[in-house]
């Protein structure tokens, strides 16, 4: 039985590093608990808002 490695680390790396910067930022600016909240629930989906902003920027 092979082992069967995908390569995924470098990615799974980046998302982490980036979920606790988005995480510190949004938790940050949080005026109320339940903007905390919502903080971290934008944390754990952070790429999306980042390819949105980014398709937005270039006019796709």
């Amino acid at each position: 039985m092979g082992c069967n490695h995908n390569g995924t680390g470098p990615a799974g790396a980046v998302y982490g590093i980036g979920f606790i910067g988005a995480v510190v930022y949004f938790l940050s600016h949080a005026a109320t608990f339940w903007l905390g909240v919502l903080g971290f629930l934008k944390a754990i989906v952070w790429p999306a808002f980042l390819v949105y902003g980014l398709l937005n920027h270039i006019g796709m």
